[in-house]
C-alpha cells in the first residue's frame, strides 16, 4: 500500500476510535444512571464534556503510541484482541489519574461499564473491520490503475508487491517494455499484456492509467526523458522505484531546498515531529526531575567535597549529536589526578575502545556507592536540558574512542546521546563493545517514543537495584 494511502487509513482508524469510544461513553453514562443502585450518579454538562473529550484523546493517544492504528487494516484476530486491550487499560489508567488530579470522585461501575463498552465495540468493529473496508472500496472508490516500465527482476518484485495491495483498490494494468523483443512477464499470479514503451501515448488516450511506476535501472532513467515528458503532458502521475542501492538500509523520501528537488537517504531517525515530541518531554522531565533532585544533589555534592580533594562535579568533553562536542558533567566518583593516572592502568583495561576497569582503583568509597546506583549521572540532567544530550539514546563517548571506531559504528553519532540506553537496560557494564555498538543501531533503526518510555521504565528497576554497574 502507498504511504498515503497508509496515513489515509491510519487516520481513518482515528476518528473511528474517537467516535466509538464517544458511544461507549455515552452508553456507559445512560446504563449507570438507569441501574437501580443506592447511589446517585449524575455529571453537570461541563465535568460530562471535560471527561469526555479527556477520554477521547487518551484513548486515541494511547492507539497511536502503541501503534495499533498502523496494523489494523491487517491485523490477526489475536494481535485484535491484543491491541485493543492494551488500548483500552492505558487509556483507562491514564483517565484514572485525570480523575485523581481533578478530584472528581466518578462512580467506579461507570468508569467500570465505559471500559467494558470501549473494549467491547473496538473489539468488534475491528474484528469486522477487513470485510466493511472492503465494502467500501468495492461500493464506494474506483480502482487505482497502474502501469510498469520495465520487465526485469525489480519490475516483477514491484508487480507482484501490487498483486498483494489488491484489497486497497490498486490494478496492475501491464508492462512497457523498454526494448524491442522482450519477453512478458510470466512469473505473476496473472498474465498481464507487455507493450513496447513507444505505445505509452496511444495507450494514454485510450485507457484510464492512473500512475505510471518506473522499475528499471539509474543507468536507463535518462534516456526516458521522453517518456517523463509525455506522462507530464498528459497529467499522469510518474513514481521511480529507488532501489539502485539494494545494500543500503537508510529511509528514501524527496525533499526540496527551494525548487530544487533533492533525493534524500536518511540512515536515522528524521521525522522532525515525532523527534520534536521527544525533546519536549526531554525538557519537561529534565527540568522537574531537576527541582525535584536538588536538595539531594547538594547534599551529594557536599558529601563528595568533604571525603575526598577536588571538585564535585567532573567535567569532561564527550561527542554529541553528529560528533558535535559538549561538556558534560557528572558527580565525580574518582580521585582528583584519575585522569593522569589512567595511562598507569591501561594494561588493566579490558576494552577494545572504551576504557573500563572493573574495580577501578582510582575509584573513592563515595563513588562506588554513587556508580553503583548511578548517582554519578544525574547532573546529566543539566546536560538534557541544555540540548546536548535526551534522556534515551546511544551513551555519549570522548573523542579519543570516537576516533578508534569503525566507519560502521560511527553511524551511532546520528543520534542524540542519552542518559540511558538499550544495552545499558540488557547487562550494563557486563556486555562487551562490540554489543554495544549494535544495540545502539538496533535503537537507531528502531526507534519510537515508545521505545524510549520501554526503555526509561526499564532502567528505573536497574538503577534501584544497581544492577550491572561496575
Amino acid at each position: 500500500m502507498y504511504s498515503r494511502h497508509h496515513r489515509r487509513a491510519r487516520v481513518l482508524f482515528g476518528a473511528s476510535d474517537v467516535l466509538l469510544t464517544a458511544i461507549a461513553f455515552e452508553l456507559a453514562y445512560q446504563t449507570r444512571a438507569w441501574l437501580p443502585l443506592e447511589r446517585f450518579f449524575e455529571l453537570t454538562p461541563q465535568v460530562r464534556a471535560l471527561l469526555l473529550l479527556c477520554a477521547l484523546f487518551q484513548w486515541v493517544l494511547a492507539g497511536v503510541w502503541l501503534g495499533v492504528y498502523e496494523r489494523l487494516d491487517s491485523a490477526h484476530p489475536w494481535v485484535i484482541l491484543r491491541d485493543a486491550t492494551k488500548q483500552v487499560l492505558f487509556g483507562t489508567v491514564s483517565l484514572v489519574l485525570f480523575e485523581f488530579a481533578l478530584r472528581l470522585d466518578l462512580s467506579r461501575s461507570f468508569l467500570g461499564l465505559f471500559v467494558f463498552y470501549s473494549w467491547l465495540l473496538l473489539l468488534l468493529f475491528r474484528w469486522r473491520l477487513g470485510k466493511l473496508v472492503g465494502i467500501i472500496r468495492r461500493e464506494f472508490a474506483a480502482p487505482h490503475h497502474v502501469m510498469l516500465v520495465g520487465t526485469g527482476d525489480r519490475a516483477v518484485r514491484l508487480g507482484r508487491m501490487i498483486e498483494r495491495s489488491a484489497d486497497h483498490g490498486i490494478r496492475l494494468l501491464g508492462f512497457l517494455a523498454l526494448d524491442p523483443g522482450e519477453p512478458p512477464v510470466t512469473s505473476l499470479e496473472r498474465q498481464y499484456p507487455t507493450y513496447p514503451i513507444a505505445e505509452l501515448p496511444a495507450l494514454l488516450r485510450k485507457d484510464v492509467i492512473d500512475e505510471i511506476l518506473f522499475a528499471v535501472g539509474s543507468d536507463r532513467l535518462a534516456e526516458l526523458e521522453d517518456v517523463f515528458l509525455t506522462c507530464d503532458e498528459e497529467g499522469v502521475r510518474t513514481r521511480v522505484a529507488v532501489d539502485f542501492f539494494p545494500h543500503v538500509n537508510s529511509d528514501v523520501y524527496l525533499d526540496r531546498y527551494g525548487e530544487l528537488p533533492l533525493l534524500t537517504f536518511a540512515a536515522a531517525p528524521h521525522d522532525e515531529i515525532r523527534l520534536w515530541v521527544k525533546r519536549a518531554f526531554d525538557v519537561l522531565i529534565a527540568a522537574a526531575a531537576l527541582l525535584l533532585l536538588m536538595p539531594v544533589m547538594g547534599a551529594i555534592a557536599l558529601l563528595i567535597r568533604v571525603t575526598s580533594t577536588g571538585p564535585a562535579i567532573f567535567r569532561q568533553v564527550r561527542c554529541g549529536l553528529n560528533g558535535r562536542r559538549f561538556v558534560f558533567y557528572k558527580f565525580r566518583s574518582m580521585v582528583d589526578n584519575a585522569e593522569a593516572l589512567k595511562g598507569s592502568l591501561t594494561h588493566l583495561n579490558r576494552r577494545e575502545v572504551v576504557f573500563k576497569i572493573p574495580n577501578d582503583p582510582r575509584m573513592t568509597g563515595i563513588g562506588r556507592w554513587l556508580r553503583k546506583f548511578s548517582i554519578d549521572e544525574w547532573p546529566q540532567l543539566w546536560n538534557v536540558l541544555k540540548g546536548d544530550m535526551s534522556l534515551v539514546g546511544p551513551r555519549p563517548a570522548v573523542p579519543e574512542e570516537v576516533e578508534r571506531y569503525k566507519p560502521w559504528q560511527r553511524r551511532r553519532l546520528r543520534m542524540r546521546p542519552g542518559l540511558t540506553c538499550l544495552w545499558a537496560v540488557q547487562g550494563r557494564d557486563q556486555l562487551d563493545f562490540e554489543t554495544w555498538m549494535k544495540m545502539d543501531m538496533q535503537y537507531i533503526d528502531n526507534w519510537s517514543l515508545t521505545l524510549d518510555w520501554k526503555i526509561l521504565l526499564r532502567t528505573i528497576p536497574y538503577v534501584l537495584l544497581g544492577k550491572g554497574a561496575h
